[in-house]
């Protein structure tokens, strides 16, 4: 395994090469750049125009068209990759390989079998891999987790997410595998298990893969979460509801000031006699915004990418939380691919399983949430 370089005061130091500056590139190169005890040595892109466009801002940095000149070489500890999803794979392993901590941009790999394969590896050589779940360590998730945790909201009873827009159209990856990660991230993060089953429904109407998608996923103890996820919106939304038996939350992600808003709304229920005198009572109280801490996402989490290697600690984004979210992509597009079939995973169905109804193992070891907080 490398070991990392000294700054000039004798501080321990992370180098890193990144592969890929095109449409999140340069946002990477940016916060591993300003991240402190780390310094950027290398920029790889297939593009030549791409590269002059690191040559403009960081003149000083080495630049290269071949990853190969960055996954070996020995003045390099990490590698970020930010290139489509079909490259993930192969990229990754090669520099775990060589000895390389490795930073992947989601989803993590095309497959759950590539995710387990680079699991495995890193852990053989002792090497981080982090999963770039960016909203992991967005101030409102964090927040939202604050929230449930401390029983705010009371037991949830649904997540509800639109995240739509016009484009961008993705050669390599339907709109599930381009939008969804995101929500499967926070769901993953929010939630203390993993979905027990999920339906997907969803059409190709530009390219061939899916452009829209319509996904429902069930968990235990009734909690639901319905996800839409969209190219070919004509305004772009970030909006998502968390239910709770206590109280109500709305998160809106476009929104500069007050984007979250606690409502202490709520239903309460008292039966009569029977079934038919079900009675129904509401509750209106106020509504408050939280204090959400203005810093960005990415920054936070380049920074705590850094602090692992330094510190050889496991990642609450690892790979085994990209693997998880893999698996509920694979989940989805087995769903759609059968026109809203239900997958089960996890766990068992109480009723009997129709022969054709699938069964996935979404079974990648959760963190124990009491240490799956992030940094501040």
């Amino acid at each position: 395994m490398l070991t990392t370089g000294k700054q000039s005061d004798g501080t321990n130091v992370v180098r890193i090469g990144v592969i890929g500056y095109g449409y999140w590139g340069p946002n990477i190169v940016r916060n591993f750049f300003n991240a402190q005890n780390a310094t950027v040595v290398a920029v790889c892109d297939l593009n030549p125009k791409s590269l002059e466009r690191v040559r403009k801002t960081y003149p000083f940095l080495q630049l290269t068209t071949d990853p190969a000149d960055i996954l070996t070489s020995p003045d390099i500890d990490a590698v970020a990759i930010v290139t489509p999803i079909s490259q993930h794979f192969p990229l990754a392993k090669k520099a775990l390989e060589n000895g390389k901590h490795v930073f992947v941009e989601k989803p993590f790999t095309r497959t759950s079998a590539e995710a387990e394969e680079l699991i495995l590896l890193a852990d053989t050589k002792k090497l981080v891999i982090m999963v770039d779940h960016t909203f992991l360590f967005n101030a409102a998730v964090r927040k939202i987790r604050e929230l449930v945790d401390n029983d705010t909201l009371g037991d949830l009873y649904y997540y509800d997410s639109t995240r739509v827009n016009l484009g961008m159209f993705q050669h390599d990856a339907n709109v599930v595998w381009d939008l969804a990660p995101h929500d499967l991230s926070i769901i993953d993060y929010i939630l203390p298990t993993g979905p027990e089953a999920i339906i997907a429904t969803g059409e190709k109407h530009v390219g061939s893969v899916e452009d829209m998608a319509y996904i429902t996923m069930y968990f235990a103890n009734n909690v639901i979460a319905h996800l839409n996820v969209n190219w070919l919106s004509p305004v772009k939304v970030r909006s998502t509801l968390l239910g709770g038996e206590k109280r109500m939350l709305v998160w809106n992600d476009l929104e500069a000031d007050e984007k979250i808003k606690v409502y202490d709304k709520g239903v309460e229920r008292s039966n009569g006699n029977s079934d038919y005198d079900l009675r129904v009572s509401y509750r209106a109280g106020d509504m408050w915004a939280p204090r959400i801490e203005q810093v960005e996402a990415l920054s936070v989490e380049t920074q705590y990418f850094v602090n692992c290697v330094l510190n050889q600690t496991i990642p609450l984004n690892d790979g085994n939380a990209g693997l998880r979210v893999v698996q509920m992509l694979e989940a989805i597009d087995r769903s759609m691919a059968h026109k809203g079939r239900m997958v089960y995973c996890n766990s068992v169905p109480a009723v009997p399983m129709p022969s054709e109804v699938t069964v996935v193992n979404v079974s990648a070891q959760r963190s124990a949430r009491v240490s799956a907080t992030p940094p501040t």
